[in-house]
């Protein structure tokens, strides 16, 4: 069964399969939880998003189409709509509010090498509008083309490519910004 495709999944899925839907799972779940993490900054929010998102998988199964879509790109599709309707139901946040993402696997020395860098990016990826923030997820993190990223927000490759020059352009400012604030500070 680990060699059958996904689409051969969900039809067993439909079936009733546990078996078939925990290989899903265990194909699917590090890219569904780190997409949702990153999206609204919460190991705990993208845990129940994750959870949200196979129990859809579950009670869905049987009306999937194989052929119509990549069944991946419908998980994305169905994590970022999860990921923005929390986001749009929480409202904005004043960015100094919204809790530092945690690493896939936190160790106390993975935190202190873990870059000044790394969490700057963060906090600008934070400070996106949701859209913004979701175009960026899918395309530099999750690593789907625009092409895939288009198909799984329902917006055309136009609006991705927007969406994303936007989002880049508010990143290099913010992160200019950061910069110029740790100089600062360092005294460099």
């Amino acid at each position: 069964m680990n060699d059958a495709s996904d689409d051969e999944l969900v039809a067993r899925v439909a079936l009733g399969d546990e078996a078939a839907c925990r290989l899903l799972v265990d194909r699917h779940l590090t890219r569904m939880l780190a997409l949702a993490r990153r999206m609204l900054g919460s190991q705990a929010d993208a845990e129940e998003v994750a959870q949200e998102v196979f129990l859809r998988v579950w009670t869905h199964a049987s009306r999937w189409e194989p052929g119509r879509a990549q069944f991946g790109t419908w998980l994305h599709r169905v994590a970022t709509n999860l990921c923005l309707d929390r986001l749009r139901r929480h409202g904005t946040e004043d960015i100094d509010s919204i809790p530092e993402p945690q690493s896939d696997d936190p160790t106390p020395h993975e935190e202190l090498e873990r870059s000044d860098l790394a969490r700057q990016v963060d906090r600008a990826l934070q400070a996106l509008p949701a859209r913004q923030r979701a175009a960026v997820t899918l395309t530099h993190y999750q690593g789907l083309s625009n092409i895939e990223a288009a198909e799984t927000l329902g917006i055309s490759v136009e609006a991705v490519e927007s969406l994303l020059g936007r989002a880049r352009r508010q990143l290099r400012a913010a992160l200019a910004t950061e910069r110029d604030e740790w100089l600062r500070k360092t005294g460099v």
